[in-house]
């Protein structure tokens, strides 16, 4: 059997692949293409129910008056404290927090007092719509009606007030907006001008109680601060006067005598010091040997200069200059000469009173040391004496300090406090707030904002596109039916033989009444011989017996009592109207059966099903066997649906025998068979006269199975129409009738998931399954959902090799 068919394999590689932008662009294009009716809708019906709100929504009306926080204060009017280093700039938590203040019931319920909006119709209607006012009426039904109370009323007016009021900050300026929505122009304006003058009233009256209470407060809490700050200070002076302790340029004298004392100490330790450093340098000298006079002059050289003795300082520079002269001498004339020796005299002479003049000098020095010394010891014996009275005064100078901080504490609390009395007083007395109306809501201005009719439809059609498309999305994914011949491949996993548009009843009724146009393809055989017997019936011009007449009997009528009468049949569409889309799709059919039959004597019996009852099964098995008895084959249609012999009743109602008949041996089968004489079709019925339950075991009978070896051997093709699959089991039970099955598949009415179910269930008919047809088929329609294979559905594809509908 020839079979195109999809595996599972690749199903699952053609999933895995992600689409591409053309086939995602290409999918959107058809789900456009196959929802837009519903699309359209949804999108026109936004647009009515936005239209009808902006035609009877009421027209409302904004005043915006604009309100400034400023930051700058008035000078005359500020204290020493206040006007210290520049002026703090408002913080953004502040206009923050009047924004909130102008919110709030306290100013909304001075306006509506002052405007006596409670007593204003204009104010206190809703203003509502049509749908609004329909609403509240039919609440008002429900609902007890009695006269509503000054609280009611005020707490109403508060609320439209709320919904109606608008205040927001300009970006992050000191800038505030009013806005407020009303019914008029001249009402809008008033609230909005209102709001921002009772605020500014409201700010400067809440300035004033603050700046009385505050008096009043600081006036008690002043008299009370300077009694403590005066009895803290007497404290003071009283523990002064006890203790014995005088201030001196405001430090104690014993602290003044430490210092002195202290200073004078450290300057006698430095001069006793600097004494002993000199006594002991000029010592060490004393000490050194005689004969090193080099050693000597280097430390008298040190020596002269710290002590700027001028004797030392000639007998030195006398010493060098005779050393020189005898350093000359002795190159020029030797060491020996007497001149040389008379200058070492010399020089020996001057070291001699050098010498002399150090002790001299260290005396004077040893005389300094104890004078040092003496000073030292005084100075030291004088601190001891100041401190020893200093500690007597310890304790006192504790307790003394608490008590000046105290008193210093209370000074400055009094102190402060009085500023800040006289500050209150002056804000009392001048009250300012940093508010002011910068720009006043204009009554004579258009300002209408409500409702915005352009924004209103714009967004209408935007969000009605956007509803939409998503209705489109939700209906094509719910829509789990066969519309088009690659669903049928990708989940029957076989291949769609043909799609046959759904015939009215009036092109069937249109055709019959015309000549037939197939008359050419048999010649005069339907005309001359109409009444030919058919093969096997006992050869030329044999005659079919009586209708109801039993095997053998004796008594015969001409078959022409059971030919067919076919011309308003559906069935008979295809052929009187063989250019048709209708019997296109049937010769498609016939021709993957004659492929399918290539090479193969057996595979004549085609058993035709669907999944379910009224699919169109029994149409597509009568215009089947018509095509193929057309063209010339031996063809017998079977109605097997013994449940419903559906076919029976709409070709052949008037059959008292049938293929039940035949079965259990109460006639033969050419004695029953029906003849279509144009197209010399074989129908054999299934009359029944009561419903049967064991239908099933009929149809896998021996006896059935020896009827179609027999019917086999008289014709070349054998078209079964047989019952659904889902509702009953029969077609489970023709295994050894039919050689292939086909499908039959009801246009976007067959669910895929009974379809995948009854196939699953009946594993012959899927291991047979020659192919699938889709039935009624809305071409129009279906073009919609293929997006590649639309266009194989249009007319003037057909109309080029003259096809018509």
């Amino acid at each position: 059997m020839l079979q195109t068919k999809i595996t599972s394999r690749e199903i699952e590689s053609t999933a895995a692949e992600a689409p591409s932008l053309e086939q995602t662009i290409s999918s959107a294009l058809a789900l456009v293409s196959r929802q837009y009716p519903v699309m359209i809708f949804t999108l026109l019906l936004c647009i009515c129910l936005a239209g009808v709100y902006v035609f009877t929504a009421p027209k409302r009306y904004t005043g915006t008056a604009i309100l400034m926080i400023d930051s700058r204060k008035m000078q005359g009017l500020q204290t020493q404290a206040q006007t210290t280093g520049t002026d703090n700039p408002i913080d953004s938590a502040m206009v923050d927090s009047q924004v909130e203040l102008l919110k709030s019931e306290a100013i909304a319920s001075k306006v509506i007092k002052d405007l006596k909006l409670v007593a204003s119709s204009e104010f206190m209607s809703d203003g509502a719509g049509v749908l609004s006012t329909i609403s509240n009426t039919i609440s008002g039904l429900f609902s007890e009606s009695k006269p509503p109370t000054q609280e009611q009323l005020l707490r109403g007016a508060l609320a439209r007030f709320a919904n109606g009021l608008s205040i927001k900050r300009v970006g992050v300026s000191y800038v505030i907006e009013i806005s407020f929505q009303a019914l008029s122009q001249e009402q809008a304006a008033q609230i909005a001008n209102a709001v921002a003058d009772d605020y500014i009233v409201d700010s400067l009256e809440s300035k004033y109680q603050a700046s009385r209470r505050a008096a009043v407060w600081l006036q008690d809490r002043l008299k009370e601060l300077r009694s403590q700050a005066s009895t803290a200070e007497r404290t003071v002076a009283d523990f002064k006067a006890k203790n014995n302790i005088i201030d001196a340029g405001g430090r104690l004298l014993t602290e003044q005598q430490l210092a002195e004392i202290n200073t004078s100490l450290t300057t006698a330790r430095s001069q006793r010091a600097e004494a002993q450093a000199k006594l002991e340098r000029i010592t060490s000298i004393l000490n050194a040997d005689n004969e090193d006079s080099k050693v000597i002059l280097s430390d008298l050289a040190t020596v002269s200069e710290t002590m700027g003795n001028p004797v030392i300082t000639k007998l030195r520079q006398t010493y060098l200059e005779y050393a020189a002269k005898q350093a000359d001498w002795s190159n020029r004339y030797g060491s020996a000469h007497l001149a040389v020796v008379n200058l070492r005299n010399q020089m020996r002479e001057i070291r001699r009173s050098i010498i002399d003049e150090l002790r001299r000098t260290a005396e004077v020095y040893k005389s300094d040391l104890e004078i040092a010394k003496s000073r030292e010891e005084s100075s030291q014996k004088s601190l001891n004496d100041t401190i020893a009275v200093s500690n007597n005064t310890g304790q006192a100078q504790i307790i003394l300090r608490d008590l000046e901080s105290n008193a210093q504490s209370a000074r400055a609390l009094s102190d402060n406090f009085l500023q800040l009395y006289m500050v209150s007083v002056q804000q009392q007395s001048f009250p300012i707030t940093e508010a002011r109306v910068i720009t006043q809501a204009a009554s004579t201005l258009p300002n209408k904002t409500s409702p915005k009719t352009t924004l209103i439809l714009l967004a209408a059609f935007v969000g009605g596109s956007i509803l939409a498309g998503i209705v489109a999305v939700l209906l094509d994914m719910m829509d789990r039916v066969f519309r088009t011949a690659s669903q049928v491949e990708r989940f029957v996993h076989t291949s769609c033989l043909a799609s046959i548009p759904v015939i009215e009843q009036g092109a069937v009724n249109a055709t019959s009444t015309q000549p037939s146009k197939a008359a050419w393809r048999f010649g005069k055989r339907g005309k001359s011989k109409p009444q030919q017997a058919p093969p096997g019936y006992g050869g030329p011009g044999a005659m079919l017996p009586l209708q109801g007449s039993a095997p053998g009997s004796s008594q015969a009528r001409p078959h022409r009592d059971r030919l067919l009468s076919t011309e308003e049949s559906v069935g008979r569409y295809v052929i009187n109207a063989p250019f048709s889309r209708f019997a296109e799709g049937f010769r498609s059919i016939k021709l993957a059966s004659d492929l399918a039959n290539y090479g193969s004597a057996s595979n004549k019996v085609l058993g035709i099903t669907s999944a379910l009852p009224n699919e169109g099964k029994s149409t597509i098995s009568e215009a089947l066997a018509q095509t193929l008895a057309q063209s010339g084959c031996r063809t017998l249609l079977i109605d097997g649906d013994i449940r419903n012999p559906s076919l029976t009743a709409r070709l052949t109602p008037a059959a008292p025998v049938g293929l039940i008949h035949v079965i259990v041996g109460q006639a033969d089968w050419k004695d029953v068979v029906w003849i279509d004489p144009q197209t010399n079709l074989h129908f054999l019925p299934c009359a029944i006269t009561s419903r049967f339950s064991n239908s099933s075991d009929l149809l896998a009978s021996p006896q059935m199975e020896h009827l179609f070896q027999q019917l086999r051997q008289h014709y070349d093709r054998i078209v079964l129409d047989l019952s659904p699959l889902a509702p009953v089991v029969d077609v489970r039970a023709t295994g050894g009738l039919a050689n292939s099955y086909i499908l039959v598949i009801e246009w976007a009415k067959s669910k895929v998931d009974i379809v995948e179910r009854v196939l699953s269930e009946t594993p012959i008919v899927r291991d047979r399954l020659l192919g699938t047809v889709l039935n009624k088929v809305n071409v129009s329609v279906m073009s919609r959902y293929d997006t590649y294979g639309g266009a194989y559905y249009r007319n003037r594809y057909y109309k080029r090799y003259g096809y018509v509908d």
